[in-house]
Order: C-alpha cells, then structure tokens, then sequence
C-alpha cells in the first residue's frame, strides 16, 4: 500500500505491518533542488552538513554528528526543541555548502542543530499519524478564531514529528493578540502551539498552485527570499497597469515583474525623454509607445491617440530632439535618406471560428473545379479549331 505524503515531497510505500520504504516524489515537493553532482564520488563531496526538507516550503541544516550514511530521500529524525522532528533529506554533499552560502548562514558561527538517527518503524508511524491530523485541526482552529473574533487567517498547520509540537502559520493584517487563543488551542489539542506569522507571498507558496505562465509557483518552486515589487517595475517594461493581469495567485504584484527589470532600464539609457514632442513642418508628433529591444518609437499627430501612428528610430529622434532645441523643425519624421515611412497596418482579427468550420474547403474545392472546368473547355477548344 503507498502513502503519499507530497506536502513533504516523499512516498511511502508499505503496510502498517511491514516496515516503510520512502521513494523521492519529483514534482510535487516544495522548493525542491536538482543535485547536479550526485554522480561524483561521496569521497568528493564529504560534508557534515545535509539540507532536511519539511512540510511544504519549510527547510533546515543540520550537523550529521554521526557521520551516518544519508542520501536524498531518507527519512530521518533530527533535533527540535522540545523533543525531535521527522523530515526528508533533500541535498546532501557538496551542493549543501553553496545552498548553505546562498542563504546567508555562517558555518563558523551558526548552531547547527544535529541529526539523531534515521527514522525507525515507530517514528514513521507517529509521523504520519501526526501528518492527518492537520487537516482537522486547521479547520478546528479557524473556528476557535473566528469565535474569539480574531482579524487573522490560519492558512497551515505543521504537526512535529513526534506530535509533541504544531505550528501554526497564520496571516493578519494588524498586530493580534492571540494570547487567548494559545490557550485554548493547548487544552483543545493537548499540544505545545508555535504561532507563526507569514505573508501572503508565503502562503502561496506552502499552498502552490500553477501561474499565468503555465508554470509552478515561482515562489513555492525556487524563490525563498522576497523582495518588493511596485508599479514601477511595469512601467519601465511598457506592460499595461491592468491590476487583474499584474497580480499574482497571492493577490500581490508578481514576483516575475522584476526578473527582466535591470535589463530594461540597461537597455533604456540612452533613450530620449518621452514627454519631449517632436515637431515637424507639417505637425508636432507626441509619443505613444517604445519597443526597447527593437530600439524604435512610435509617434502620433494626435496627442493620447493611435490615429496615424509613425515607428522612429531611437537615433533619428535623437537627432530631431537636438534640431528642435535649435528652433529647427525637420520636414518629416523619417529622413529620406533612410529607411520608408513606416506607418501602422490596421490589423484584422477573427474568432477562430473559422478555422474549425466543416464547410472551410468547400469555397477552395470549388474554385478548383471551375479552374478544372476552365482548363477542359480550353482544350476543347483547340482540338475544335
């Protein structure tokens, strides 16, 4: 019988009778690592530190003092306080030392706590004891909230490995005094209660789900630290201020809008100032949009209008900003010497429908037979004459 257990990236395999198996559930586990060197040698890659994966995005390093034989997937029990926890190793090795770098711990003077055994039959089976009832009680604890009219949201609870311990991760807006209901929950459940708050960014990502892009959550996929991300960011990048398109699953601006961000604003230094327009004999033309990576512009006669749209050059704007500055007004837009006019084709735009008429060949088969047709009497018309 197997148990999935994705929310710690890992399947059991097993009965309750015979001893479990753990296997690596690839996919589903929360910021999950690729080992790009796990065929390399252990002599390689001894190190006595080992990443440990938990519920959903929830992560620690741990001291292997035992200098036990781990590898990725193994359950083991580490040390908590109080009592111990049960989680998977997701990395081991080398790869362990840059994570370790990356996330900003010091090997000299951080703490590390240490890892007690690997799992035995017993651990394994007060783990996933512990593991269903966390459901129930998220639910149950929304309630006792709700009755102590607390302005929070509960999103996840974490029972500890050997269900002395849950942790509670909730979302407020304001500062909530749940003092109250620390105690309520002890005497409900009959456990020691951890009240940990997160944002909404990280609620996302302990749920995850799938983006606008077709792709897992960026943030319950790789991303564990978060930076701010404002209008700007879109601004810069000529993408619509459309809130609905600009939010992300979590309700705040994506994450994604700053991955492109520097390269836009490199790529945009020397482009002239968009409010400036550009006269001409014949009219003043005012900026509409910027392809940046195209380096061109496009200018209407129509101020906060589309009508007679002109692509330009970044250089030859340049150029007509400097003649402007002298009080001289160039004839036209596109110099003459250069490329044509480039004016905007109206585009036409279909449902689709058509594509998927049964009736789409019957005007082509038809023009055929007359082409058959034509070419027939043709021919018979020579061999008359």
């Amino acid at each position: 019988m197997e148990k999935s257990t994705s929310s710690r990236g890992v399947k059991l395999s097993g009965s309750d009778a015979t001893e479990h198996t753990a296997n690596c559930s690839h996919g589903c586990s929360k910021l999950s690592t690729y080992d790009w060197v796990a065929d390399l040698p252990k002599t390689l890659q001894t190190y006595d530190i080992v990443e440990v994966q938990f519920k959903n995005t929830r992560k620690g390093f741990y001291r292997n003092a035992n200098q036990l034989n781990l590898n990725k997937g193994d359950i083991i029990a580490v040390e908590a306080s109080p009592g111990h926890d049960i989680g998977v190793v997701s990395l081991t090795g080398w790869l362990v030392e840059r994570q370790v770098k990356r996330v900003g711990f010091n090997t000299q003077t951080s703490d590390f706590k240490k890892v007690y055994r690997k799992a035995k039959q017993v651990d394994i089976e007060k783990w996933l004891e512990a593991i269903s009832l966390e459901q129930t009680t998220m639910i149950k604890a929304r309630q006792i909230a709700d009755d102590l009219k607390l302005n929070m949201k509960i999103g996840d609870v974490e029972y500890q490995g050997d269900k002395t311990k849950a942790i509670f991760y909730y979302i407020a807006d304001d500062r909530v005094d749940f003092r109250e209901l620390i105690k309520v929950l002890a005497e409900e459940f009959k456990v020691r209660i951890e009240m940990r708050q997160i944002g909404a960014r990280q609620e996302a990502g302990r749920i995850g789900g799938i983006g606008s892009c077709g792709r897992e959550l960026c943030c319950s996929s790789w991303i564990s630290h978060f930076d701010s991300v404002s209008t700007n960011s879109a601004k810069v990048q000529e993408i619509s201020l459309n809130p609905q398109k600009l939010a992300g699953q979590c309700g705040k601006l994506k994450c994604c809008l700053n991955y492109e961000f520097d390269c836009y604003v490199d790529a945009r230094k020397d482009f002239p100032d968009t409010q400036i327009p550009l006269e001409t004999k014949e009219a003043t033309y005012y900026h509409f949009k910027t392809d940046i990576f195209k380096r061109s512009m496009w200018f209407s006669s129509d101020q906060g209008s589309s009508v007679n749209l002109v692509e330009v050059s970044v250089d030859r704007v340049k150029e007509i900003v400097a003649l402007n500055k002298k009080g001289i007004k160039v004839n036209k837009l596109i110099d003459s010497l250069g490329s044509d006019d480039k004016r905007v084709q109206p585009i036409g735009f279909t449902d689709g429908l058509e594509e998927n008429s049964l009736t789409r060949f019957d005007a082509k088969a038809q023009h055929k037979k007359k082409k058959k047709k034509s070419r027939y009497k043709g021919n018979q018309n020579q061999k008359n004459e």
